[in-house]
């Protein structure tokens, strides 16, 4: 397999992870502001390797694979890094429904693949509004910058859990006829 950049761009999210949580957890003043730019720098370049795999032409089996897999580590990473230090229940309860949602659309998406209609349950408008609100909340917690951005990025994470409610309803909705079909 020959690298690409946004190959390489994918597998540096992947050495980023260990990194966030190394710098998270460092006794550092700095350190939340740190582990914050580099979850934004993860985040950025995942929308930078889809873009450049797409203008470049250098989409891959491999970066396919990857790339998804590789954001929700990212993302789970954060969430139970923020569930062991909040330790609050509504914060714990909406790391369980975006980690769970996960799971379940990731699922759905290889078996609709098999059946040959994963363009059913392609990235909608919602999921990319959700992920977005996601990203927004996830990196205000770990910055711990003051307690209006926290207390603005407990309700924005509300928010994005109230979106990956409604985007999972609505993939799972649409493969319902396919869910649901006998035989």
């Amino acid at each position: 397999m020959k690298l690409n950049i946004p190959n390489i761009l994918t597998l540096s999210r992947l050495v980023m992870i260990p990194a966030f949580v190394g710098l998270y957890y460092a006794p550092w003043k700095w350190s939340f502001i740190a582990a914050a730019l580099l979850f934004v720098i993860a985040s950025l370049t995942d929308a930078l390797d889809g873009y450049l795999a797409r203008r470049l032409n250098q989409s891959t089996p491999f970066g396919a694979f990857l790339d998804p897999v590789v954001d929700k580590l990212m993302v789970a990473t954060a969430l139970v890094v923020l569930v062991a230090e909040l330790q609050q229940p509504l914060i714990t309860m909406a790391a369980v429904v975006m980690i769970g949602r996960e799971i379940v659309i990731s699922a759905l998406r290889e078996w609709m693949a098999e059946m040959g209609k994963r363009g059913i349950v392609a990235v909608s408008w919602l999921g990319k509004f959700k992920t977005a609100a996601q990203m927004v909340a996830i990196t205000g917690l770990i910055a711990h910058l003051n307690p209006l951005v926290d207390q603005i990025s407990v309700y924005l994470l509300y928010i994005a859990t109230f979106l990956t409610v409604w985007s999972m309803l609505s993939y799972i909705r649409a493969a319902w006829g396919d869910l649901t079909r006998h035989g």
